[in-house]
């Protein structure tokens, strides 16, 4: 039922001063004069999580033109740049410090570089919807009538007139925000046609302000800007910023070297983020990736389901099977080989590694080593010796950051350099150097196939019915999963925490819907973003034709790696 404003006025007004839970009376749909307010949800408790609004406006009102919205790239654009208008104008209208608990605040999500598909804004051909969280005030338990009325009759109105009105925003920056975003969705599917893996264009800033802020260095901070060596520029023409010049990294084999402080962690993370698009001045609008591309690591103590790790790890003690290997508790270099298989399973064509964050023995093993320990003792057939198969065979590409170890000059097809944050082609005399100073160790077996064998979650490891336990997130590195913490710090991709909590709606939709003991895990992944293309995003939601606000679209590849460590996950072949 549709109810006029001064209903609500009304229901205000008689539960002033009683008991909190008086409140769930307001819960409706209400007709302001220029948009719909829906109060889906009351919290219970001032101190529980807050209520759930939402606000319609017509597109006739908003005015915003319909050439910002008539792609899915430009209208994902379009709903983020008006998520963060609602959230300075938040900080800029609503006071601070009203009642007790979490109540007296207006929320919406916090956006960070990255341009992500989210729920908080959702625009259709007739209408926009911003969905926001709003704590209801109160001292102690109390109603705090007259201050919720404020909120809604007063903070609320005068937001969304400064946010979703088109001509109350900067039409200039908004224009901007939706094209700069679009050039980059057009330039990441030019990379195949140039047969290059990443783009780092001429002029991007890459490092950031420090360890806890991603935003980018300024040029009071005397950064450098980048520069591409001449024998790696590549020029593309973008359908709105024209002609633009960068480095293109070829597909195949890449080393990044350099001495410490000189910035090859630094291009490794630019690119690492290059599978987002990022907001107008971050510095890294044009370093674009290709969309599957994954950073691998070393994740000692990690979960392990049933992995073949074979191509890297055999005859291990014991009679370990390392087809089907599982563990509770991995090591570097168990972890390193099931995190590269698994980003293998889920169609992968970049492995991004770091040798600060890599298993020491699963990169290499030198020359003065295998005489100490022969080849029959040792399981591990170290990264240098499959780096080249899995390109040739799988048409996987890798970029390796290195400082110490120059063996891999024999197996990269490009070295690059990082100088004082400036990047040098030194293939070249990397190549020369090998000829004259040659690898003593010995090359392992080359005879692996690297078949990867599709597995099957089962449906009873993941199932939580019949528990009282509940799926939620704590931050962006934990899922608390039943009675099971399935902790993410190392899945270096996941950036935010609202793909983090859709990561967790993704596994239970799955469950209910594809996880039947018949499919495989990349399969199942593939069926949810297809329903999600489908549906949009709301689909995962168990508010869903409610107020699905608080969600950011994650990547196959990261939603395979939350399920991956979960350590209830229990697979077939």
């Amino acid at each position: 039922m549709i109810r006029e404003k001064v209903t609500l006025r009304s229901i205000l007004n008689r539960i002033d001063g009683r008991g909190y839970k008086a409140y769930k009376d307001i819960a409706g749909q209400y007709t302001f004069e220029q948009f719909d307010l829906y109060i889906d949800h009351v919290q219970g408790d001032p101190f529980a999580s807050p209520s759930r609004i939402r606000v319609r406006l017509p597109n006739k009102i908003a005015g915003l033109p319909q050439d910002l919205y008539n792609s899915e790239i430009r209208k994902t654009a379009l709903e983020d740049y008006l998520t963060r208008q609602i959230y300075r104008q938040i900080g800029l209208i609503c006071k601070n410090n009203r009642g007790t608990g979490k109540s007296g605040r207006i929320s919406i999500q916090r956006c960070g570089q990255e341009i992500l598909k989210r729920t908080s804004v959702v625009i259709t051909s007739d209408f926009i919807e911003a969905r926001l969280t709003m704590g209801l005030p109160a001292a102690g338990r109390t109603i705090l009538a007259r201050q919720a009325e404020e909120m809604l009759f007063n903070e609320l109105p005068k937001i969304i007139e400064r946010s979703l009105y088109y001509n109350n925003l900067d039409k200039s920056r908004l224009k901007n925000h939706v094209l700069v975003c679009e050039d980059q969705h057009f330039l990441r599917q030019q990379l195949e046609k140039y047969n290059i893996v990443a783009f780092i264009a001429n002029g991007s800033i890459l490092p950031r302000e420090s360890g806890v802020s991603d935003k980018p260095l300024t040029l009071k901070d005397n950064v450098k800007k980048f520069i591409s060596p001449p024998s790696l520029e590549i020029e593309i023409s973008l359908p709105n910023g024209g002609p633009i010049k960068g480095m293109g990294i070829p597909q195949g084999v890449t080393l990044i070297v350099g001495g410490g402080y000189h910035g090859k962690s630094t291009l490794l993370r630019a690119i690492e983020r290059g599978v987002y698009n990022h907001i107008p001045g971050d510095g890294r609008e044009y370093v674009v990736t290709v969309p599957s591309g994954v950073k691998v690591r070393a994740e000692d103590g990690r979960r392990i389901e049933q992995v073949d790790i074979s191509p890297f790890i055999s005859n291990l003690p014991n009679n370990v099977d390392t087809t089907k290997f599982s563990t509770d508790n991995a090591s570097g270099s168990t972890s390193q080989a099931a995190n590269i298989i698994e980003a293998l399973e889920v169609e992968s064509k970049l492995l991004l590694l770091d040798e600060d964050t890599s298993a020491t023995n699963f990169m290499i093993r030198d020359a003065r080593m295998q005489e100490l320990v022969r080849d029959e003792k040792e399981p591990i057939t170290p990264f240098i010796d499959r780096v080249r198969q899995i390109y040739n065979k799988l048409g996987v590409s890798t970029i390796l950051v290195l400082g110490g170890s120059g063996d891999y000059f024999d197996v990269a097809d490009r070295v690059i350099m990082m100088d004082n944050y400036m990047p040098r082609d030194v293939t070249l005399q990397a190549k020369e150097i090998s000829r004259q100073i040659p690898v003593l160790r010995q090359t392992k077996d080359q005879g692996c196939d690297f078949h990867i064998t599709p597995r099957i979650p089962m449906p009873h490891s993941l199932s939580l019915e019949g528990r009282k336990t509940k799926v939620r997130t704590r931050g962006v590195d934990t899922i608390q999963y039943g009675l099971t913490s399935l902790e993410l710090d190392y899945v270096e991709q996941l950036i935010d925490v609202n793909q983090t909590q859709a990561v967790a709606l993704i596994i239970q939709y799955a469950l209910k819907k594809f996880i039947d003991g018949h499919r495989t895990l990349n399969s199942i992944i593939d069926n949810v973003l297809r329903d999600i293309d489908t549906y949009g995003l709301d689909v995962i939601s168990p508010f869903y034709g409610q107020h699905p606000g608080e969600y950011a679209l994650p990547r196959k590849q990261e939603i395979a790696a939350a399920i991956n460590r979960l350590r209830v996950l229990q697979v077939r072949y």
